[in-house]
């Protein structure tokens, strides 16, 4: 079956430094991929790339069916990107952020209200503009647009950081969720022991290509071709 994600020979080149030099990648439905590596061995640079947000210089990207090299925006409201800048508007409440993005991506404004409670944002915070309020509590806004937006590829860079041990806990059970409803994610953590634990495979990046790829635990893919959108709620 059809690959979540697939690259081939995938060079990105950002200034004159090749980020991804030459890539093969496959990624099925509902897997869990652990990206590692040391800074600058490419790990946001994919997740960027399987975005739709960087084009490749050369070979091919394809994403959700879809080939982002000659659509980068194809799977814009299918792909959920949350990094080191969560894509929140500061003057902008939660619940207005939680709203726009889900909009944005089709939903429903009662996608996003769900969303905040599933994150456990206290209801008190909802109207409060997003530059009032703490690191640990804007992470959990940005997940609730990612929530919010029910996408089918997650592509998660340094989810933990910044985000307390219940916060942690909670983005654990949030990734499992959204695998065992159809959801595939990509995530890139410094919290390995956490991150190795929630993985299916681990993918070693050095020199923006891939190193070693090798599944860990004992979960599978059951269904490869599976290809349902996740619905946390």
């Amino acid at each position: 079956m059809e690959p979540v994600v697939c690259l081939r020979g995938a060079v990105v080149v950002i200034g004159r430094f090749p980020a991804l030099s030459g890539i093969d990648l496959d990624v099925a439905a509902g897997e869990i991929v652990l990206l590692r590596g040391a800074n600058g061995s490419g790990k946001t640079t994919l997740l960027r790339t399987c975005a739709g947000l960087l084009s490749p210089a050369r070979g091919s990207v394809q994403v959700l069916g879809q080939d982002l090299v000659a659509n980068p925006r194809a799977v814009r409201r299918r792909v959920a990107l949350s990094g080191h800048n969560t894509g929140l508007y500061d003057e902008l409440t939660a619940l207005e952020n939680a709203r726009f993005w889900a909009r944005a991506a089709g939903a429903t404004t009662a996608d996003a209200d769900r969303s905040l409670r599933r994150v456990g944002l206290e209801p008190r915070l909802d109207r409060i503009a997003v530059s009032r309020l703490s690191a640990g509590q804007r992470r959990r806004v940005g997940l609730a647009t990612v929530i919010a937006r029910r996408p089918e590829l997650w592509l998660l860079d340094e989810p933990h950081a910044g985000l307390d041990q219940a916060g942690r806990d909670l983005l654990d059970d949030l990734v499992t969720e959204a695998a065992g409803a159809g959801a595939t994610i990509m995530l890139a953590s410094h919290d390995l022991d956490r991150a190795t634990k929630l993985a299916d495979r681990v993918v070693m990046l050095a020199g923006g290509t891939v190193g070693s790829d090798d599944y860990v635990g004992s979960r599978r893919v059951s269904d490869p071709g599976a290809t349902a959108v996740a619905r946390v709620s």
